[in-house]
């Protein structure tokens, strides 16, 4: 059954269904799904943070690599991605579908079901959204709320000359992951060896780095952050030139996915180019002031996984940089830019 044989109302009433058990996940929902807005209470002595990402097939994700279930999860990662480089605790999502009349109910059910198992894994509730038609590509718009201590909060303006740049998890992993699919999309259901299956789970289910950022927010272990949505490179260049300096990444520093950078070779490519450039990665790019060594290692005693690693500084002379094995610094590449 599609969804304009179905209706609207029927749709709406098994979204909440799918989605209700979320709503006994954190405290301060007033009001949830089913009137014209939803009303929730943010505690004392926070400051309330917004973010907003839209997942749009053809774009963002092609169903013929992904599951249903995976087009959700994905879209709530996104945002969450963005809370964690905020250090922001998750605490409210709304939900937007713009849908094709042809799409099946049975779609749109794992799809909101994949929603709501990653909201439940970060005690967040979906209070709701809207469902609209269109006569384009499936469209999945997430709006997620988050709340953090005054004077917390991690924004990209923060950094300083001299401050130490890191990186959390590894990176590539999701890039590779995508073009495996390409070359084989018979890899959604069989992935094949380890390697190449964490590759494309990276890419098909990311994972936000969200204990890791809102400890260091709680911590105040970091002066700057950045998730890695479009790419490290990407937002290299946007945590330096928002906070006023340059950057330098050591090439060899860089904690590339080792299935990744196996796969660039056997293909003649640079793994170092390919993983800085490559998008979807969701780790936090992050600046920390070397005086402040005693903070991060208390982060990291209790915010163990995912791994952090030195990648380079800021500096006072602007431009970003790479430093290869011979030590001569190249321009930094571009990451991904939708226009």
């Amino acid at each position: 059954m599609t969804v304009s044989e179905l209706g609207e109302r029927a749709v709406l009433a098994r979204i909440q269904a799918t989605l209700s058990a979320t709503t006994r996940l954190t405290d301060g929902l007033v009001l949830g799904i089913g009137d014209d807005a939803a009303i929730v209470a943010p505690a004392r002595n926070t400051h309330v943070v917004l973010t907003t990402d839209a997942q749009v097939e053809g774009v963002h994700f092609e169903r013929l690599f992904s599951t249903p279930q995976d087009v959700g999860y994905r879209a709530l990662a996104v945002n969450l991605s963005d809370l964690a480089a905020m250090g922001a605790a998750p605490r409210y999502a709304l939900l937007s579908l713009a849908m094709p009349p042809s799409l099946l109910v049975e779609e749109v059910e794992r799809l909101v079901a994949g929603v709501g198992r990653l909201a439940e894994q970060h005690r967040m509730a979906v209070v709701g959204g809207n469902l609209t038609r269109t006569t384009g590509p499936l469209v999945v718009d997430i709006t997620a709320v988050g709340e953090v201590a005054p004077r917390r909060a991690l924004t990209r303006s923060g950094g300083r000359p001299g401050d130490a740049v890191y990186v959390s998890g590894s990176i590539g992993g999701a890039a590779a992951g995508l073009e495996m699919l390409r070359a084989n999309p018979e890899a959604v259901s069989d992935p094949g060896p380890e390697a190449t299956a964490e590759c494309v789970r990276r890419y098909r289910r990311p994972e936000a780095r969200v204990r890791l950022g809102v400890a260091l927010a709680r911590g105040r272990a970091a002066r700057a952050a950045m998730d890695l949505s479009d790419g490290l490179a990407d937002a290299a260049h946007q945590l330096a030139e928002a906070s006023g300096c340059g950057i330098e990444i050591e090439a060899d520093a860089l904690p590339i996915e080792p299935a990744a950078r196996a796969w660039w070779e056997a293909a003649g490519k640079d793994a170092v180019a390919h993983a800085l450039s490559g998008g979807d990665d969701y780790e936090l790019l992050i600046a920390v002031p070397r005086t402040w060594g005693g903070r991060l290692r208390h982060v990291r005693s209790r915010v163990a996984e995912p791994a952090l690693t030195r990648i380079g500084w800021l500096t006072k002379d602007r431009g970003a940089r790479v430093l290869r094995r011979d030590g001569r610094p190249t321009e930094l590449p571009k990451g991904f830019e939708h226009f």
